[in-house]
């Protein structure tokens, strides 16, 4: 077998995104990009009004998710995203709302 491609390797992001993301139809548009991509995971509510997404998949598709996010494109208002990066850790099937 030839090297492993680095692209292809699943990963795991997670991203708190910050701003006026609540009640606003957030999660759902985040899941809707995350389906078109083919990600798993998930998108809820924190109590300090933050929203958490955690997908997996590709880099690629990741990073179009993360995008996504930081793009003015998304329902609400964003303020800023914090990211991380970790190795696909599994079990999610689906894209959620929590």
């Amino acid at each position: 077998m030839g090297p492993v491609n680095e692209q292809e390797t699943p990963v795991r992001l997670a991203a708190w995104v910050h701003g006026q993301v609540q009640g606003v139809g957030f999660r759902w548009w985040t899941r809707s990009r995350a389906l078109e991509l083919g990600l798993t995971g998930f998108a809820r509510n924190l109590p300090d009004g933050r929203v958490e997404v955690v997908a997996e998949g590709s880099r690629d598709h990741c990073g179009q998710l993360l995008a996504a996010l930081r793009s003015r494109t998304s329902p609400g208002r964003v303020d800023q995203v914090v990211e991380r990066w970790t190795a696909a850790k599994g079990g999610l099937e689906g894209f959620l709302e929590r």
